[in-house]
């Protein structure tokens, strides 16, 4: 039994009760914890490895940590051998790709502490014996809820348990959802984990409601913003077109369970992955217009976030990148709108959102521009900053008073202030309303304009007038593209040879009696129907006037020299001009970033956090800071909007954490015994009766054997589910680096696997006819394996999808292919298809047989029939095919070429191909010219009487009348 622990004295750092009853626990036995989000996990893990930080031949494996976490585990590890000072503590060590060389990796092993290996590395490394399992004191695993029977994780367990039965076993989870899902979640989870005892951990738990509502209490004080009335009107447009849409769903969809697919669902962040992965297996019959609703609910959700967190310019620029995204192709007809596009309430939204922005027409009668003291009646800003800007401007000045007046001494905290939004985008949003809120515009007002809106010189108006010409001077620019590109349309199609772009009709542009689709409010020409969406202007005429306001933003000759002279200086005395921050006077701007939110509150200590937007993990990570900290005083301020998605979205997210702990308990309480299935601890008996295969053919002998087959795999196979499946059907996996093929199941059959995304490429650029040349050359039996995901449809149908089932495996118009060329593939017709790809292959390679699997599962069936009755690879031999290394060197080598056929399939393709074009040359013949010839050049100098015996007299004379026949002859 390896030593999990020497009797070294260890400082923790858990003030907390709860974290000191999980610690408890996971001492005592193995188990999986499922901890609620925000409770300090990571926190937790660096205690629990801390304490098997110690000299010693321990070992401890850290088994799914990201790149960040490895980061956060490892300095926490330091800072815990700093602050205890543990003697001969050695921290973590990282075992990842950039450090994948064999002796390093076997050096580390040997040399034990705690190492963060990634899957795919100690996978191999355990099945090829590189790191004995009997070795590992331990294993520690993060994210268990991605511990499926498929995962990496799943299969190092089972690796790991098999051959050490004493070492210990411990994983981690903070997302409760994906245990709730199918049936007996929690079961199947912790049969994948070979753990037999579950932990939960909510928010509602005695012990955590204890230590986090205590006498030291976070102060939160809750601000509700009232959104604007336009932007509850664009809330509510687009509520409106979620809900037609699904209901169109729910309509052409009978038949699915449709349960979730509501409007409430809708506002989470996963609502339109659900839906896709329901309607995945039947996704080559469902109709084109469902296609393009399960686009636009994405769509619509983006939409809803940005309303709430993008100012009025930025999200009518955002509306305007739908809209042409959804537009056609210059010279094109065709559109290819979203259906929710011709709703009333598009047209709603599209209207509000332009008259958040600005009232009037972007036109060329704009005759001022912006930086003059009035502005044109044709365009007039409005500028609508959004509710929650002045809120935080009064929380600033709030804390800077309560800061000045009543300062707190005898405090630990300092009086920085740390505001967290969603994402960065957010965070330079705020920056620059922060840094310009006190700015004033500079303007004089005009007696006409003396309520104009844009007038506030102590709020965004300046940021807010950089955004409109930002958007101005971004329309100019689309604008100027889709001119170019319409006008090298039309001189492709219509244009007359040698005519420049000035001349002939308005540079370009479509004559005057053509009518010319104007979204927005440009004029139209004639009176036409109202297009969807058509408040949008996708092309609009920018005047020269404009210019004016887009020099506004340029440096002035003061500022250029001024410029000039900062270039130049030559950086003397720089202590004059840098210094430190004082941690009192600061305003630190934060997207949330999970646990990595501890960092930030330990470091910083503030004693102000202003949560921009609600996170439910966040303000539990706030309650643990302060409960852990009795000199410290936080005050919360938490600002929403009232009665928007935003807070709904919130709620939902507490309630379905709340919903999934009370069925994990309930699932808990009435579980039995958890059974592992461990087939190592399985009768020796059974073991030999599961090996014996009783299917005689023939009169031949009862076949018996007591060791389980064996497949040769390529090592970059691991990162699929399948060698993990293998595996866990009680066969032997011997991972190599193979030059030929991807799995060898026997001396004669070698397999080369590949998804429908990795087909598609493949056929493309050629690579699997190279691939197919060379099983060829050295495989009696070569098979091409082609496995289709196991919650897609499994239909050749699927291939026909177009350029949407292109998109759907990564080859978008940006991607690997553009969208003709996906079209093209997707065409039976096309000579380029698929399909006819497919059939040019089998035609090049008659003897290559290809195998269609459904999924990983049914593929580990298929090759468990292949191996029945055959004979076992030979992991030298595969590893050794497609080096260059002669194998008649070896001892045996003429039986093993006459084995495995090598001997018919030494020569080159294309010579072949060749000769089998030749009028007379048939299968067998082909075969006889192939054994009795050196080259093509020897056939073709060859008389009748020479090829007779060998193809016969009449194939001889028509070769030889086809390499005589002069081309010349009429």
């Amino acid at each position: 039994m390896p030593p999990e622990r020497t009797n070294v004295p260890v400082k923790l750092s858990l003030p907390l009760q709860y974290q000191q009853d999980i610690f408890t626990e996971l001492r005592a036995d193995d188990e999986l914890v499922i901890l609620a989000r925000g409770l300090g996990l990571l926190h937790l893990i660096t205690n629990l490895l801390h304490f098997y930080d110690a000299p010693g031949n321990n070992l401890v494996l850290v088994v799914g940590a990201d790149e960040r976490e490895n980061e956060w585990i490892g300095e926490a590890l330091a800072e815990h051998s700093a602050t205890s000072k543990t003697p001969l503590a050695r921290g973590l060590k990282m075992i990842n790709t950039e450090r994948a060389t064999v002796a390093m990796r076997e050096r580390m092993y040997r040399e034990g502490g705690i190492l963060s290996v990634t899957s795919r590395i100690l996978v191999v490394d355990l099945l090829s014996n590189l790191l004995e399992p009997k070795k590992v004191t331990g294993m520690v695993i993060l994210h268990a809820e991605k511990v499926v029977a498929t995962s990496l994780e799943a299969f190092i367990t089972r690796v790991y348990r098999q051959k050490n039965k004493t070492g210990f076993l411990k994983a981690f989870s903070d997302s409760p959802e994906p245990f709730t899902t199918g049936f007996a979640p929690l079961a199947n989870m912790l049969r994948n984990l070979f753990l037999r005892k579950a932990s939960l951990w909510p928010r509602f738990h005695v012990s955590v409601a204890e230590a986090l509502e205590g006498n030291r209490k976070a102060e939160v004080i809750e601000l509700e913003v009232p959104m604007s009335d336009k932007m509850r009107e664009i809330q509510n447009a687009v509520l409106e077109c979620v809900d037609i849409s699904i209901a169109e769903l729910r309509k052409s969809n009978t038949g699915l369970d449709m349960e979730e697919w509501t409007l409430d669902s809708a506002l989470h962040r996963n609502f339109d992955v659900m839906i896709r992965r329901q309607l995945d297996p039947i996704w080559h019959r469902v109709s084109y217009r469902t296609r393009q609703i399960v686009g636009a609910l994405t769509d619509l959700r983006g939409i809803l976030h940005a309303l709430l967190t993008y100012d009025s310019v930025s999200f009518v620029k955002y509306l305007d990148t739908i809209v042409t995204a959804n537009a056609p192709p210059p010279g094109s007809n065709k559109h290819n709108d979203s259906p929710w596009l011709f709703l009333d309430a598009a047209h709603v939204l599209f209207q509000t959102a332009k008259a958040r922005a600005y009232q009037g027409k972007i036109t060329k009668d704009l005759q001022r521009p912006f930086g003059s003291t009035t502005f044109s009646a044709e365009l007039q800003p409005v500028l609508e900053p959004l509710p929650k800007w002045n809120v935080l401007a009064d929380v600033l000045g709030e804390i800077e008073h309560d800061a000045y007046l009543h300062p707190v001494g005898h405090d630990e905290s300092n009086s920085t202030i740390l505001i967290m939004c969603s994402d960065q985008r957010i965070c330079r949003q705020l920056r620059e309303y922060i840094s310009t809120m006190h700015a004033r515009v500079g303007r004089v007002k005009h007696s006409g304009h003396a309520d104009d809106p844009t007038d506030n010189s102590t709020s965004a108006g300046v940021m807010m007038r950089r955004r409109l010409r930002d958007y101005l001077n971004w329309k100019r620019s689309l604008s100027n593209i889709n001119k170019n590109l319409s006008q090298s349309v039309q001189n492709d199609g219509s244009g007359k040879p040698g005519e420049s772009p000035g001349q002939g009709q308005s540079q370009g542009r479509p004559p005057p009696n053509k009518r010319r689709r104007v979204r927005g409010g440009g004029a139209v020409t004639s009176a036409a129907a109202r297009v969807p969406n058509a408040s949008v202007q996708t092309e609009v005429e920018m005047p020269d006037q404009v210019s004016d306001l887009l020099n506004e933003i340029q440096p002035t000759e003061a500022e250029e020299t001024q410029k000039e002279e900062i270039i130049i200086d030559d950086l003397e005395d720089m202590e004059d001009f840098y210094e430190l921050y004082d941690m009192n006077d600061l305003i630190m701007i934060h997207p949330y970033d999970g646990d990595m939110d501890g960092h930030i509150l330990e470091e910083a200590r503030p004693r102000y956090i202003i949560m921009y937007e609600p996170d439910p993990a966040f303000i539990r990570r706030v309650e643990v800071y302060r409960s852990s900290h009795s000199g410290r005083n936080v005050r919360v301020y938490f600002i929403y909007y009232g009665g928007s998605v935003e807070e709904q979205r919130y709620l939902s997210a507490v309630r379905r954490e709340k919903d999934s702990f009370t069925k994990l308990i309930k699932e808990k309480g009435n579980m039995a015994v958890t059974l592992s299935h461990d087939k190592s601890t399985e009768d020796p008996q059974e073991q030999f009766l599961r090996t014996v295969n009783t299917r005689i053919a023939g009169g031949g002998r009862l076949a018996a054997t007591a060791a389980p087959p064996r497949v040769v795999i390529d090592v970059r196979e691991f990162r699929s589910a399948l060698p993990s499946l293998l595996h866990g059907s009680n066969m032997i996996v011997i991972p190599c680096q193979l030059t030929v093929g991807d799995y060898i199941l026997t001396p004669d059959i070698c397999v080369e696997r590949k998804s429908v995304r990795d087909l598609i490429s493949s056929l493309r650029n050629g690579r699997l006819y190279n691939q197919a040349e060379t099983m060829l050359q050295h495989y009696k039996n070569p098979l091409l394996l082609i496995e289709f995901d196991q919650n897609k449809s499994f239909t050749f149908d699927a291939f026909s999808g177009g350029p949407t089932f292109m998109t759907e495996y990564g080859f978008s118009s940006s991607g690997s292919a553009t969208s003709s060329s996906s079209s093209s593939l997707a065409n039976p017709s096309n000579p380029k298809s698929l399909q006819h790809l497919l059939v040019l292959l089998t035609l090049a390679f008659p003897r290559l047989k290809i195998i269609w699997s459904s999924s990983p599962y049914q593929t580990a069936e298929i090759f468990a029939e292949l191996k029945k009755n055959a004979a076992e690879p030979d992991p030298a031999r595969a590893v050794s095919i497609g080096l260059g290394i002669d194998l008649t060197e070896a001892g045996d080598s003429e039986n093993l070429m006459a084995a495995s056929g090598i001997e018919h399939r030494t020569f080159n393709q294309l010579p072949q191909d060749m000769l089998r074009a030749v009028p007379g040359v048939t299968p067998q013949a082909l075969d006889r010219l192939i054994l009795e010839t050196d080259n093509l050049s020897d056939i073709a100098n060859m008389e009748v009487e020479q090829l007779d015996p060998i193809v016969g007299k009449e194939a001889a004379r028509k070769i030889v009348g086809f390499f005589q026949k002069s081309v010349f002859d009429d």
